[in-house]
């Protein structure tokens, strides 16, 4: 009964997104990504991804072992598109925590993407929080609820070396480029 309720749930749902405008697969809101959103569960991830290809963790061997429970999304061209990575380990029905952004085709509605440098995120939204990691800072977008990872290589020499320092966002040169781009639906 279950199966069906999701089926018929899915189903209303894409038809009537599909039915008032078209879908954009690579456009990226707070809370969805093209028709993946923050409470799709992992079981529903092959109607979601219907002409993409799925690469979920396996099951061989001893469940206990299992280090990465995160579920990868290829293009038809066999492009890494995103990394899944669900709420809760080996769980059909669990949802989605966060998602890894892989492509430069994906954009959030102000048009920031892999691509992007940090001129154009600090432009775009206002900048929540920095944290200052051994190899990289992070800036964080609780608009969105998202992070942008930025190379610490891409920083002046004297803020590249101290994790203790609190780094401002007029210390990020704007051509900084985002290394990683994670969508946090927790």
């Amino acid at each position: 009964m279950t199966k069906l309720f999701t089926i018929i749930v899915l189903t209303a749902l894409l038809s009537s997104c599909t039915s008032e405008k078209e879908q954009n697969p690579f456009l990226i809101n707070k809370q969805n990504i093209g028709l993946l959103t923050d409470s799709t569960q992992v079981k529903d991830l092959k109607l979601v991804f219907a002409k993409d290809s799925i690469l979920q963790p396996s099951l061989k061997g001893d469940q206990f072992i299992l280090q990465n429970n995160d579920i990868e999304i290829y293009s038809s061209e066999g492009i890494k598109m995103l990394i899944l990575s669900p709420r809760r380990v080996l769980d059909s029905t669990s949802v989605i925590g966060s998602v890894r952004i892989l492509s430069e085709n994906y954009k959030t509605e102000k048009d920031i993407s892999l691509l992007s440098t940090f001129k154009d995120i600090k432009e775009a939204y206002k900048i929540s929080s920095i944290s200052n990691l051994i190899n990289s800072v992070v800036i964080y977008i609780d608009e969105i609820d998202a992070s942008f990872t930025i190379d610490k290589k891409e920083l002046p020499a004297n803020l590249r070396f101290d994790m203790t320092l609190k780094i401002e966002p007029v210390q990020i040169p704007d051509a900084a480029q985002v290394k990683y781009f994670i969508m946090h639906w927790q």
